[in-house]
């Protein structure tokens, strides 16, 4: 199934339709469109302002002493969890120049289908590394990660019955593991600073859905989505709202229906530090490729060249 030829800009979802009859089957329209033609969204009325507020007001940790951020290193996890600085990931061969903070789900509220757990979610699963300059960034962290599962779980029955199927039909695939990850992007130090890739283009591989709070004022801009066309569509911050796209796994899932997009993050324009608060949605460890390839492929497999399941397209 092929896209239409490109998007201009990212669809605004708002949620707060889902809860009124007369208004659902517009808000699934809009957001089988955003799944099948753009991979990328903006939710608003989430419901979500004190816990995104509270994540803000945290991120100062990034102004902690190199001493302070070398306590909480993420080398010195075995569970990638904690801080790392400027250039030490690359994307297409390029340094990302970003520093960030990586946290996640609570090893003892961490469950499974089945209670199983597959041995790469073992091995990811381990104490958060949470500076203690302040008692309220691991509570505004906590609370940050528990909501936010709350809302992926609400927005997975959406896209669900968006692609007409069962509300609880994604069930199978997930994980209540999530990911939580703090980042500063900061702005080039010249004109001729040559290091402006923030994080480069790529797909999302490590989660399920990406949800992503763009945590800086309204004209920090350094988003960019990639469109069918193959221009770079900017995605700038709508207070309010957060950006949720598709990961790698659910594209399998769907068989390319739903497909997820290249995005990058860059410096360039930046004046100032650009702050962003990523949510990765846990996929379950122990699931199989014949699970993840095979169990939804006769809905997917016949989907019409508009992008319909037969019962939409009648």
């Amino acid at each position: 199934m092929e896209r239409t030829p490109d998007f201009p800009a990212i669809p605004v979802i708002d949620l707060s339709r889902c809860y009124d009859p007369s208004t659902r089957p517009e808000l699934l329209a809009d957001l089988r469109h955003a799944l099948t033609d753009v991979g990328f969204l903006y939710p608003i009325n989430h419901r979500l302002s004190d816990v995104t507020n509270a994540i803000i007001d945290i991120l100062p940790l990034f102004a902690l002493s190199p001493e302070q951020k070398c306590e909480v290193a993420l080398i010195n996890s075995p569970h990638f969890l904690g801080y790392s600085g400027e250039a030490t990931e690359t994307t297409a061969g390029q340094p990302d120049m970003r520093e960030q903070f990586e946290f996640a789900t609570a090893s003892s509220d961490v469950w499974e289908d089945g209670g199983r757990k597959g041995p790469l979610l073992q091995r990811l699963q381990g104490p958060n590394q949470v500076p203690r300059v302040s008692s309220k960034i691991r509570g505004a962290i906590t609370s940050y990660i528990s909501s936010l599962s709350d809302l992926s779980i609400t927005l997975m029955s959406l896209v669900a019955e968006a692609l007409n199927l069962s509300p609880d039909s994604f069930d199978h695939f997930l994980s209540n593991f999530n990911r939580l990850k703090l980042i500063r992007y900061p702005p080039p130090t010249s004109t001729r600073d040559t290091k402006t890739q923030g994080v480069g283009p790529h797909k999302d591989s490590s989660g399920w859905f990406t949800f992503l709070l763009q945590a800086s004022g309204p004209d920090v801009k350094g988003l960019q989505v990639l469109n069918n066309n193959g221009d770079w569509i900017d995605v700038p911050p709508i207070e309010g709202s957060l950006v949720v796209n598709i990961g790698q796994a659910f594209e399998v899932v769907t068989h390319g229906v739903c497909k997820a997009t290249v995005h990058r993050g860059i410096l360039d324009g930046l004046r100032e530090d650009r702050y962003s608060a990523a949510f990765f949605q846990g996929i379950r460890g122990s699931l199989t490729r014949t699970e993840a390839t095979e169990k939804l492929r006769h809905h997917f497999e016949g989907w019409d060249a508009k992008g319909k399941p037969a019962a939409i397209a009648a």
